[in-house]
This record gives structure tokens, C-alpha cells and sequence, in this order.
């Protein structure tokens, strides 16, 4: 938040760095409560969020937590077989 309060352009800057990592972030708030910002990132794979959440974290300025998301569609047609 230091950070961010000096340079705010510097969060424009960090989805770069996502976009350099495979990943790309779609949305983005900021949020009150346990967490600063919600982002919605979309990447090829669990892998490379991954990648993106320890390259992110390494920098100790940053706490995440990754929630894979599954299609509706795709639960049901799994309930159903």
C-alpha cells in the first residue's frame, strides 16, 4: 500500500507483469475488507497462475489467493455422467 500511495501507476505496471507471465487480468477492484483488490485472471492453465502468484508474492508486497473457477456447464455435465 506504501507503494501504491506513492506511485499509483505502479498497479497498471503489476498487470503487465501478469500479462509478461501468461496470465491476463480481465477485471479488476479495488475492495474493503480482508483484501485490498479482487482481480479476475484469466490464464491457460493452473500452472501458469502458478507461476504468477509466486513471482508476485517473491516480492513480499503482495498476499494472495487463487480460486480456480469451473463453468456451471461443465459441473453439471460432470454431476451427470
Amino acid at each position: 500500500m506504501q507503494t501504491l500511495n506513492s506511485n499509483p501507476a505502479r498497479l497498471r505496471e503489476v498487470n503487465r507483469d501478469v500479462e509478461e507471465l501468461g496470465a491476463r487480468v480481465l477485471h479488476q477492484w479495488a475492495s474493503l475488507g480482508a483484501y485490498d483488490f479482487v482481480n479476475i485472471v484469466e490464464a491457460p492453465d493452473d500452472l501458469t497462475i502458478a507461476k504468477v502468484s509466486v513471482a508476485l508474492g517473491a516480492r513480499g508486497s503482495a498476499k494472495l489467493e487463487s480460486l480456480p473457477l469451473v463453468p456451471i456447464d461443465d459441473l453439471l455435465a460432470a454431476l451427470e455422467s
